[in-house]
């Protein structure tokens, strides 16, 4: 099986740079993946599907990743002149990250026996922007898989032929993988209370 570069490589030339970029991974496992920029997801699932060399046929896993908004502090060795001697000292600059959602598909050929291609998806945030395309109509195996990352990380799956809750109830309102979760107080909703939520029910 090719190396990710190459396909990473491969999908610029039919799709443009500005497409996908390699995303590395420093593990022992090497696991590189493809991050695809949201306009071109299903154009490129679909390639990645009919390609002949890569014929990657099945998606086994799809699963979801939070990135909360973070403040990097970034340390840069300056000279200054201090007390009229110049001297070298230490500047802080606080860069911003906003946050964003992630959907990942784990895809193989089974005809050809190879995989995986790690394929990533990223929303443009946290917030009201958090629209990405389904590839259920490239691989059925992700139907009830990114119904659960709707379910669970609240990303909304444009072309999913049955978006709705799959673990939560539907008057659930929040999203518990979300690194920002908080547990409710009140658990008079739940339709099936267990044992130990109604004892913390019972102790405020």
């Amino acid at each position: 099986m090719e190396a990710p570069s190459e396909t990473c490589n491969r999908v610029r030339e039919a799709f443009g740079d500005e497409a996908v970029e390699l995303i590395e991974n420093a593990s022992p496992c090497a696991e590189h993946s493809l991050l695809v920029k949201p306009a071109f997801g299903l154009k490129i699932a679909r390639w990645l599907q009919q390609d002949p060399e890569l014929q990657l046929d099945y998606c086994s896993n799809a699963t979801g990743v939070d990135y909360p908004d973070r403040v990097e502090v970034k340390k840069d060795k300056v000279k200054r002149v201090v007390d009229g001697e110049e001297t070298e000292v230490t500047e802080e600059t606080e860069i911003h990250h906003p946050g964003c959602l992630e959907a990942v598909y784990h895809l193989y050929s089974i005809s050809k026996k190879q995989g995986p291609v790690v394929l990533r998806l990223r929303t443009e945030d946290r917030g009201e922007n958090v629209n990405l395309p389904s590839l259920t109509p490239v691989w059925r195996s992700c139907e009830l898989q990114e119904r659960e990352i709707f379910d669970l990380y609240g990303i909304v799956f444009n072309g999913h032929p049955d978006l709705r809750r799959l673990l939560m109830w539907e008057e659930f309102t929040d999203y518990p993988m979300r690194k920002d979760y908080e547990e409710p107080d009140d658990y008079e909703y739940e339709p099936t209370p267990h044992d130990s939520v109604l004892e913390r029910v019972k102790s405020r």
